[in-house]
């Protein structure tokens, strides 16, 4: 699915930032090791590797991922990718400044996985930022996030607040908000925005 998704010159999700990730990347230690989950295309790693930090994208699509490197290449930045099923992948010990969370909607057996892995994964200092569409998405006007067929895909504060326990809260709010990510991210949005820090 994701193969052919990215298999069009053009990026479904545009090159831009995320614009939380955009307000809030400063919350990241400057020059850090930074891990991006899911990253698809680029467009969020790029950007970091952009203000200095050496960034890992990891996807499970081959075709998104060469097209991040393309992206880095014209950006004149470089990031590393790794193409990898994240049921499977281990996010290490002490081993990342960051680590990003951009839309990266699993079913709950794996996001539970890797959320249990943050803490453990970071360095003391380091954040989580993570923005995704709670199920409210199903009655806005907006496109993106997980079908109606997937609702168990959704994320909500409550839920990343179990599973982030370890780490200090720094941001934690849903909302309501236009969102504009190319094609497939775009209109009235509603959302989770967390930030949270290891100690």
């Amino acid at each position: 699915m994701w193969d052919q998704r990215y298999s069009s010159d053009h990026y479904v999700y545009g090159t831009a930032p995320n614009d939380f990730l955009k307000a809030q990347f400063e919350q990241i230690p400057a020059g850090g090791q930074v891990l991006c989950l899911a990253e698809g295309e680029g467009r969020n790693a790029v950007f970091l590797a952009e203000q200095g930090y050496k960034v890992t994208a990891i996807d499970l699509s081959e075709v998104g991922l060469n097209k991040a490197l393309k992206l880095a290449c014209d950006k004149g930045v470089a990031i590393i990718t790794h193409v990898s099923d994240l049921a499977d992948y281990s996010l290490g010990e002490a081993q990342w400044d960051g680590i990003v969370s951009i839309s990266a909607h699993m079913p709950p057996a794996v996001r539970q996985r890797i959320h249990a892995q943050v803490a453990p994964a970071l360095r003391p200092g380091g954040v989580m930022i993570l923005e995704a569409y709670t199920e409210q998405q199903l009655e806005m006007q907006g496109v993106g996030g997980p079908p109606a067929s997937q609702k168990d895909k959704f994320m909500s504060l409550e839920t990343l607040r179990a599973e982030l326990g370890e780490l200090e809260e720094v941001v934690g709010v849903e909302l309501q908000r236009e969102m504009s990510e190319g094609e497939l991210h775009h209109g009235p949005s509603a959302v989770v925005q967390y930030i949270g820090r290891k100690q």
